[in-house]
């Protein structure tokens, strides 16, 4: 069983950046899936970006991150990345790492599709 936990959050201005980790404890962190969600207060935790098995058959990107997100993964150091640019105070929210057990070809944004979570680290971004 995999055990996730991130890194890297705090408090930015709009406009700022962060690069948040997910450190795993699993081997085998090469077998897995990742993804990154987010959840604010009172809201549903929704999908922010996924990246297969090797980092190299897709990165995949919510509509409201594009272009500002990069998810990235070194599996030498069982670790995921996502670095935010152009922070906005709508990205507020405690950020989860995620992993599911695949190596297919086709991505997940349903958070039931991961069997692991991470204890999630704060972002806060002040306008």
């Amino acid at each position: 069983q995999v055990q996730l936990g991130e890194s890297g959050g705090g408090l930015v201005q709009a406009g700022g950046s962060l690069r948040l980790s997910c450190a795993a404890s699993e081997r085998t962190f090469s077998s897995y899936a990742m993804g990154w969600f987010r959840q604010a207060p009172g809201a549903e935790r929704e999908f922010v970006s996924a990246i297969d098995w090797s980092g190299l058959r897709y990165t995949v990107y919510a509509d409201s991150v594009k272009g500002r997100f990069t998810i990235s993964r070194d599996n030498a150091k069982n670790t995921v990345y996502l670095e935010m640019h152009n922070l906005k105070p709508e990205d507020t929210a405690v950020y989860y790492c995620a992993a599911r057990s695949d190596r297919g070809k086709y991505y997940y944004t349903d958070p039931t599709a991961y069997a692991y979570w991470g204890q999630g680290t704060q972002v806060t971004v002040s306008s």
